[in-house]
């Protein structure tokens, strides 16, 4: 699976150190006219080397547009993009190409597949998120016909810069929100809005947690206390809170959705770290070379994207678009 949504759909390709990344969107609405400056503001969001807790790897991430646009609007047909790898340094990772990573995907990529490309984490590293980041950005320039709006800040991380000095790394919660969404959108089984928003945050790397509305607080609340009562405010029915987050019943309700993304650490750390190798022998490790102390600073434009090509999705499916 490296496609996702049913009707706007992203499929990706490429791994961290190989000639490029890219991906094909399927599905985008024809006669959309592009936003060029607004689609590379967003990747440079995610851009590394801004910051000194940031990965010092320098791309220019460059777009190169293969298909489905003239004159820069979309046809309705499918559009191909890539992005060349031009920094790359793989000799960073060859101590490492018969090791273990604790809590990287080294062991079970090799389980999976019988092999796996080290340089630099391949298939399973942070850099083949780029394609999402240009996905959201057309998916948000969709939504803004809609006035659609969605955002995403960071509200918990941890010292990056202690934990650089420390040789180690730290992580945190990014907070999201769409505003503007009609209710109505959502299966009331599978396909629930909030399980397709799972389901996209789980495939950021480093994800760990998710959650609606008050998502675990509401464990600790009674039912006169998690409930949002329905008021009419100005001959529209709404809630007087949003404990739900938005969503009930997995249908949203009008409100604006709200959820959040809990990341873990990142787990190259320059610490001396216990780990074995192939044959199953003990070894120590400290890992070296470019990698970011705290996803989060780049990560919250892949969080909008995300829940912006969710939002497009099932406005679809739903005959809103």
């Amino acid at each position: 699976m490296n496609t996702i949504g049913h009707l706007f759909r992203l499929t990706t390709f490429g791994e961290s150190h190989g000639t490029a990344i890219g991906g094909v969107i399927d599905g985008c609405p024809s006669q959309l006219k592009l936003d060029f400056d607004f689609i590379e503001n967003e990747l440079n969001r995610r851009k590394t080397a801004q910051a000194e807790t940031a990965s010092q790897r320098c791309e220019p991430d460059a777009v190169e547009w293969l298909s489905g646009l003239f004159d820069g609007i979309t046809l309705g047909t499918p559009i191909a993009f890539m992005v060349r790898n031009e920094d790359c340094n793989p000799s960073d990772y060859g101590a490492l190409k018969d090791v273990y990573r604790p809590s990287h995907a080294d062991f079970v990529y090799e389980q999976k597949y019988g092999l796996r490309d080290w340089r630099g984490g391949g298939r399973a590293s942070a850099r083949t998120t780029l394609p999402i980041v240009v996905a959201g950005a057309i998916a948000k320039q969709i939504l803004k016909e809609k006035d659609i709006k969605v955002f995403a800040e960071i509200v918990y991380m941890g010292d990056a810069q202690q934990a650089q000095k420390e040789g180690d790394t730290v992580g945190g919660i990014v907070k999201g929100r769409v505003i503007g969404l009609p209710a109505g959108l959502g299966e009331p089984m599978f396909g629930k809005f909030s399980a397709e928003l799972a389901y996209a945050m789980f495939s950021i790397p480093a994800v760990k947690g998710f959650e609606i509305g008050d998502g675990f607080a509401l464990a600790k609340m009674k039912g006169s206390e998690a409930n949002d009562a329905f008021v009419n405010k100005d001959g529209k029915i709404t809630t007087l809170t949003n404990h739900s987050g938005g969503i009930q019943g997995g249908i949203t309700n009008g409100n604006e959705v709200v959820f959040r993304v809990a990341f873990k650490p990142i787990p190259s750390i320059s610490q001396p770290q216990q780990t074995v190798n192939k044959a199953g022998e003990p070894c120590e490790i400290a890992i070296q070379g470019r990698h970011d102390v705290c996803a989060l600073p780049r990560a919250v434009v892949l969080v909008e994207a995300l829940a912006a090509m969710v939002t497009v999705d099932e406005m679809m499916l739903a005959n809103k678009l």
